[in-house]
């Protein structure tokens, strides 16, 4: 049984989630969009492999096609930029 599955890290990424969601907040306000993606991601993938959207995969979906917009978001800030 995995540390996520027995619940363990359950709480703290939940934790870490919220932070990493009102920082990307704050950086979408201050104008700072490469802040704002580089932050969203892990947000993203954090919501992406926890448990609590086995009961609603349209959610994980969500997430999965934020994460790929903001991988390419990133990427195309370092080629153009």
């Amino acid at each position: 049984m995995s540390l996520l599955a027995s619940g363990a890290l359950e709480q703290p990424l939940k934790w870490i989630a919220l932070w990493l969601g009102v920082a990307s907040t704050v950086c979408i306000v201050q104008g700072w969009q490469l802040a704002a993606m580089v932050i969203g991601l892990p947000f993203c993938l954090i919501w992406v492999y926890c448990g609590w959207l086995r009961t609603e995969p349209q959610l994980k979906m969500i997430n999965v096609v934020f994460s790929a917009l903001y991988v390419y978001g990133i990427a195309r800030y370092w080629v153009l930029g």
